[in-house]
């Protein structure tokens, strides 16, 4: 008799990211995602593959429901500076409300990085990737306003304010307050200021 899921993917796949979440791909067992996740081992198995097949739909899962919508909503605002000011004016307000200290799923797996095989590592060098060339072409739409100035190197200066996005999602998870992650906040904004 073939195998009949009685759950819900989506759902199943968010419950697997706040075990992976909290505790790390390499320290989660298949145990904390069957608890975490609320199915029984062969469910999980039949469903997902493997755990690493089940992480690499949680990146994917994170990646499109938080850095691509997030993408999305400031390339809307059509206005590059605006744009940078809420991307930074939202990642502090997510930091100071995270209590628990999680921090950001995609900076949290750079952090292992190197403990994953080579297609999760070319997924989360993707993901920044595509967070640098957001970065880069407000950049480059802001000094064609005339909003930033032309002597900004553009790729450059992505690449500094996503040094500083990653710092400042690091250092949120309890070693700098909200002043210091403002303070962070105003640097990246220097860079593109005239």
């Amino acid at each position: 008799m073939p195998w009949e899921k009685s759950f819900d993917m989506d759902d199943a796949v968010a419950r697997a990211m706040k075990v992976f979440w909290a505790k790390g791909y390499e320290a989660t067992s298949i145990s904390d995602l069957v608890n975490g996740m609320g199915i029984n081992k062969g469910s999980l198995y039949n469903a997902f593959g493997s755990k690493k097949d089940l992480f690499t739909r949680v990146v994917l899962k994170y990646d499109r429901e938080n850095q691509q919508e997030t993408i999305a909503h400031l390339e809307a605002l059509d206005d590059p500076v605006v744009a940078l000011t809420t991307l930074f004016d939202g990642l502090i307000a997510e930091s100071a409300a995270d209590t628990e200290r999680k921090g950001c799923f995609l900076v949290n797996t750079a952090l292992e990085l190197p403990s994953h095989d080579e297609d999760i590592r070319e997924m989360i060098k993707s993901a920044f990737a595509d967070m640098e060339a957001f970065l880069r072409g407000q950049i480059t739409l802001g000094q064609e306003r005339g909003a930033i100035p032309e002597e900004v190197k553009a790729g450059e200066t992505a690449k500094s304010i996503l040094s500083l996005i990653v710092g400042l999602r690091v250092l949120a998870r309890g070693v700098f307050d909200v002043a210091a992650l403002r303070a962070i906040k105003s640097d990246a904004l220097r860079l593109i200021s005239a």
